[in-house]
């Protein structure tokens, strides 16, 4: 049932992926409203991660998971019949608060059901897989039901989930609290919320120069600055939010890292692809999501590997050479004509070297701190996920979107060609009123320029990875003194 939890906080995290093109139909949101629709979810997740720790430890963990579900099946329902697009990101952004009472809970119910030290370890193994799983499978799970059924069905397949969890835990769950649980830290929680959502509100408002207020900018500059306030506050006061004295640890750190780059590139290719295939390759949904199914395969396979490859290789060489498979096969589908046969390949590679960077820094992790502080180290790991992913989206979405409107060119009348400009979807339902012959310019135009903005924004992802891959290598080289230091352990 624990897995379950992370299965559904990763289904949910792309599952509307696939969606997208049907929900901007019939809601129309603008450019950086549809990047805060599909991310805002992971960004909730990460900003509140680590204070529903706190709080779980306080109230309890049993009713805080179960009020966690409670909350997440009553803001799917909410989510799946929201009638415009700002209601649906409220409903997206409690769902992201459900997740995160979930996930911060079951965190310490893993470190109160498994008490020995390699048991614990397992456990959150799979804990962690199940939300690599759900993010997987996400988009082809969407493409079936919205290929039969309304855009919101992806959310109501929640809630009958959500109503059997809640049967089962209140028998299953035991009910366990801390003790001695560290004191509240309130400005913490105050910064880090309003820093995360200024610095990303400012971020996403930059994807359309249009909307770029002075307040946008302020509120991105300040974010920044509260975050900085955050890491500096955490190091200082007694009992901090999040403990930062773990990323002391090099391999810790490193592998946080690779996590959070490794990570956010995925579920970003994973949203930039499902747009691609569906808005200039003219995929219906349900073909767009079983195209993928070769990277979930590969992902799976890579994940199962992982371990085994790690265990011949050493740490260091198995995450040098995955972050570096999956960065140049991003590189070569940024840099190539790629028809679908190709594509293929892309993803298998893809998917089988994020697969294994997803499951060996999620052992680096753990097995980089004593087994008493697994918890805290997992936290900071699916911190890490929601966070990546979020800004992954915001950041190779926002590039997608500036791309697409320098490129956008079309000999039509400067007003078409204005509202055909903002996004693509405004671009199909201006072309619907226009004669054959401008319908025809309008709609080669937007596809042309959608697809350089797909091809730029994962050519970055594939720098941002192969910088990773190096910095890796580097920094998990053992030194030669370290060789013969007694009590110092490797990074591999």
């Amino acid at each position: 049932m624990l897995c379950t939890s992370l299965l559904l906080a990763g289904l949910d995290l792309t599952v509307l992926h696939v969606a997208v093109p049907s929900l901007s139909r019939e809601l129309t949101p603008s450019g950086p409203t549809l990047l805060w629709i599909v991310d805002v979810y992971s960004l909730v997740v990460a900003t509140f991660l680590i204070v529903c720790g706190a709080l779980a430890d306080k109230l309890g963990r049993k009713r805080i998971a179960l009020s966690g579900f409670a909350l997440f099946g009553l803001s799917s329902l909410a989510a799946a019949f929201a009638p415009n697009a700002e209601l649906l990101i409220a409903a997206r952004a409690v769902l992201g608060l459900g997740t995160a009472l979930i996930m911060a809970a079951t965190v310490a119910i893993i470190r109160n059901v498994f008490t020995d030290d390699r048991e614990r370890a397992f456990a959150i193994g799979v804990w962690t897989a199940s939300h690599s799983v759900g993010t997987t499978l996400g988009p082809l799970i969407g493409g079936v039901l919205v290929e039969h059924f309304r855009w919101g069905t992806v959310f109501l397949v929640n809630v009958p989930i959500v109503a059997v969890v809640l049967v089962a835990g209140v028998i299953v769950i035991p009910e366990s609290y801390n003790p001695q649980p560290r004191p509240w830290d309130a400005p913490s929680v105050v910064v880090s919320v309003l820093g995360l959502a200024g610095f990303v509100y400012g971020l996403k408002q930059a994807a359309s120069p249009g909307d770029l207020t002075p307040f946008a900018v302020i509120a991105g500059v300040a974010g920044l600055a509260m975050l900085v306030w955050f890491v500096l506050r955490q190091r200082r006061v007694r009992h901090p939010l999040m403990d930062l004295t773990l990323f002391r640890n090099r391999r810790f750190s490193v592998a946080v890292l690779a996590v959070f780059g490794c990570f956010g590139s995925y579920v970003a290719m994973l949203f930039l692809l499902m747009q691609w295939l569906q808005q200039t390759r003219e995929f219906s949904p349900l073909d767009a999501g079983l195209a993928i199914v070769p990277l979930a395969v590969a992902n799976a396979l890579g994940a199962t590997l992982a371990p085994a490859i790690a265990d011949r290789l050493g740490h260091r060489a198995t995450m040098t050479v995955a972050l570096a498979a999956f960065g140049v096969a991003l590189a070569f589908f940024a840099l190539s004509s790629t028809g679908y046969p190709m594509l293929v390949a892309v993803l298998v590679v893809a998917g089988f070297g994020a697969g294994i960077i997803m499951t060996s820094g999620a052992d680096s992790i753990t097995a980089a701190v004593r087994p008493e502080r697994a918890g805290e180290a997992a936290a900071i790991q699916e911190t890490s996920f929601e966070l990546s992913s979020g800004a992954g989206v915001a950041v190779l979405g926002s590039v997608l979107a500036l791309v697409y409107q320098w490129r956008f060119s079309a000999p039509v009348s400067p007003d078409v060609a204005a509202s055909a400009r903002e996004t693509i979807g405004n671009a199909e339902r201006v072309a619907a009123g226009l004669p054959a012959r401008d319908a025809g310019l309008v709609l080669s135009a937007a596809e042309h320029a959608y697809d350089d903005g797909i091809r730029v924004a994962l050519g970055m992802a594939a720098v941002v990875l192969l910088v990773m891959a190096a910095v890796v290598a580097v920094l998990l080289r053992p030194p030669a003194w370290s060789k013969s230091r007694p009590g110092e352990p490797l990074p591999a």
